[in-house]
């Protein structure tokens, strides 16, 4: 391959971009960083000449990287990374000015003199790096060597800060697929053990009988802690001994049993239970071989245990134990929420009174887990903010800056910018990121209803309340609430709202109980909120009150320059979704978009984007813009268009086929609009109408309805 792209006519430039796509969709095809490394290895040889390659990846909360280099003609290990700090190589200047970094491994600062060193014994006499930075973070640095002196000339460096951007977003997919991994699996978990807790609490109210009740939690607790032995042990009658009141062994052999005596001197039980504090043990157990107890384990081959003991009153009342057949210790994490089943065992032996606690303690986790499952399925659908312009850096900025606070955001901005994605993001930013992010669009729903959504209602407390509701603000406690679209607030209610914000308590619909919430306030309004005050149609005490911390979102037309990165993005991801492989953007429709005004924004992008997906039928996307109202093309922008003409791969289409295409567009529109006013029963506007389904406004809907003739009688 030539260094040189002035050298390459432009079929072999448009030949090297075409790979250079083709690369990227082989490894965005891969799901973890460690298989997305081994994929680069592969698929970059013979896109850009090197002879070692590095992958430099951040460590969340911590300043170390993640590394991955290897050099291709042993495939070894280059540097390993206890030896070499990231100062004492390119990586942390890399990462933190986000610029490229160049050297000949015989130019190199004083400061790299053992990184030289590591180079140069393995023949590397050039080095080329780049940060790794996708829209909405930075992830770390890739690195290419190469045994050639001065390998990476200006316009190669050029080539591969591209290849370098595809990259990125193939990591930043991996490392996002990764985390929701983990996290899908910490889900899993902690809605097993929500489920055992319910469980027990349902048995606390239905078992009156103690030996029963004991047995069942055993059953549930041996089941999801993995263990394969359960027992529950209370004092005997002369305060020497524990007895085995319940067990749950199915693969015991017989030698612990219930009712089983023994001593509480010179037992892990009877030490758990003196000390009131856990107890954990492995096998061999040196320290408890001479005990009968500790003997009767062996038998059973029980390898590890954890005994919790019963506490109410601050005086021990029993012991739960649990047992493994394997050599596999109990966990902190385990161990801990032990004491939570084990506090409420104790609670059920020692107090009937208790159930009362218990039944409140199941109601609120069931409204936890409700809400928690409907997080999962909101969290699934993962939306990147995507993006570099300037005045998207300003406002990500502005959000790591307010994000570790508890201040109150006002997020401005047009329908359609993506407010809410910028109060996820401060959300995800900020400490309380492991609470809810309750959210809530105060223009959908009418007065009434939205004062029961915010602070919930009572049984009765209005026609239709047959159950108790808990309100937003309720269930966001410790955590944050997005109100989206706060200018549609009644006067009436706005009082309400202030004093959750001063005062941080309020009352439910037909209650005068008191209830408090430390819920952090996120509102967006595409609304000007100050003419509003002046007008007397929003309080101003309200408004000062929210508008803490205000952050202005930029419309579509104030950052341009992204549009490339979002039409590319949304090609992609509606190109995969519909089984496509479209790889191609004209550039004339790329400058038609660019000049576009958008007052619709992203989300007006995003439709018309999928449209043109739809009806696309090659590898380039087809996209009418005869229909867009366009601002002239600036010098500037004609620049660009003329130096990204070679990336056009699809010849010019023919008057015949720009017609065939409008009309399959036109059909494809009508069709989506009939089928929305069928659903809304022919009401255009309104929370439930065709425009709220279509995303679009009603003076647009009814505008398209118009030119494409449809009415009720021809439909």
């Amino acid at each position: 391959m030539s260094s040189d792209s002035e050298l390459l006519t432009p079929p072999a430039l448009a030949a090297r971009y075409e790979t250079l796509m083709r690369v990227s969709r082989a490894i965005g095809a891969h799901q973890s960083a460690k298989d997305l490394f081994a994929a680069l290895v592969d698929e970059l040889n013979g896109l850009v000449d090197f002879d070692a390659i590095g992958v430099f990846l951040k460590c969340q909360n911590s300043d170390r990287f993640q590394n991955h280099f290897v050099d291709m003609e042993s495939r070894s290990v280059l540097v390993a990374e206890e030896n070499l700090s990231p100062e004492e190589t390119f990586v942390s200047s890399v990462y933190d000015q986000q610029a490229s970094w160049l050297r000949s491994t015989d130019e190199m600062e004083p400061r790299y003199e053992r990184f030289q060193v590591a180079l140069q014994n393995r023949g590397i006499r050039s080095i080329c790096a780049l940060p790794l930075t996708t829209g909405h973070r930075r992830l770390g640095v890739i690195s290419f060597g190469s045994r050639q002196a001065h390998a990476y000339p200006p316009e190669e460096v050029k080539f591969i800060s591209q290849v370098a951007d595809q990259i990125a977003l193939a990591f930043d997919d991996a490392l996002n697929f990764s985390a929701l991994r983990r996290a899908s699996e910490e889900l899993q978990t902690k809605n097993e053990r929500l489920q055992l807790l319910l469980d027990v609490t349902n048995q606390f109210v239905s078992n009156l009988e103690l030996r029963d009740l004991l047995r069942a939690i055993s059953q549930g607790v041996r089941r999801v802690m993995q263990s394969d032995y359960t027992g529950l042990s209370l004092p005997a009658a002369d305060g020497q001994h524990l007895r085995l009141y319940a067990l749950d062994f199915p693969r015991g052999k017989g030698f612990l049993h219930e009712e089983l005596v023994y001593s509480i001197d010179g037992s892990p039980s009877g030490t758990a239970f003196r000390t009131m504090k856990p107890l954990t043990l492995r096998s061999p157990f040196p320290d408890w071989l001479n005990y009968p107890i500790a003997q009767i384990a062996l038998r059973e081959d029980l390898k590890s245990f954890c005994f919790l003991p019963l506490i109410s009153r601050n005086r021990a009342i029993g012991v739960l134990v649990l047992g493994r057949l394997r050599d596999d210790a109990f966990t902190e994490d385990e161990i801990h929420f032990l004491e939570q089943i084990a506090n409420q065992i104790a609670l059920a032996v020692e107090n009937a009174l208790a159930y009362r606690e218990i039944r409140d303690l199941k109601d609120q986790l069931s409204k936890e887990k409700l809400y928690l499952e409907d997080e999962i399925r909101t969290e699934m659908n993962f939306t990147d903010i995507i993006g570099k312009s300037p005045s998207l850096r300003r406002v990500l900025k502005l959000v790591e800056r307010v994000a570790p606070t508890d201040s109150t955001v006002l997020i401005n901005g047009e329908t359609g910018t993506g407010k809410e994605l910028i109060a996820r993001a401060i959300h995800d930013l900020s400490p309380r990121r492991s609470k809810p992010f309750v959210k809530l669009n105060c223009a959908a729903l009418p007065t009434g209803l939205l004062e029961s959504e915010l602070f919930g209602h009572e049984k009765g407390a209005f026609t239709g309340a047959i159950a108790q509701r808990v309100g937003r603000f309720e269930v966001a406690d410790s955590g944050t609430i997005f109100l989206d679209e706060i200018g549609e607030i009644p006067l009436e209610l706005q009082t309400k709202l202030l004093r959750v914000l001063q005062e941080r308590e309020f009352e439910r619909l037909g209650s005068s109980k008191t209830l408090r919430t430390d819920a952090r306030l996120i509102a967006a309004t595409n609304r000007n909120l100050e003419a509003m005050v002046a007008e007397q149609k929003f309080r101003s005490d309200l408004f000062f009150r929210i508008n803490v911390f205000p952050v202005y979102v930029p419309s579509l037309r104030e950052r341009d320059a992204d549009i490339p990165l979002l039409v590319r993005h949304f090609t992609q991801q509606f190109s995969r979704r519909m089984n496509k492989v479209i790889d191609a953007i004209p550039s004339g429709t790329m400058d038609a978009l660019r000049r576009y005004q958008w007052p619709g924004n992203i989300r007006e992008l995003q439709n018309m984007i999928e449209r043109a997906v739809i009806v696309s039928t090659g590898p380039v996307l087809s996209l009418d813009v005869a229909d867009l109202k366009l601002a002239p093309a600036s010098s500037s922008q004609r620049k660009v268009l003329q130096e990204k003409a070679f990336e056009e791969k699809a010849p010019a289409s023919d008057s015949k086929t720009d017609g065939a295409l409008r009309d399959v567009l036109h059909q494809t529109e009508r069709q989506k609009i009939l089928e929305a006013l069928e659903r809304s029963n022919w009401v255009v506007a309104g929370p439930k109408g065709a425009a709220a389904q279509l995303g679009t406004k009603r003076s647009t809907l009814q505008q398209k309805i118009r030119k494409l003739g449809i009415t009720r009688g021809n439909a």
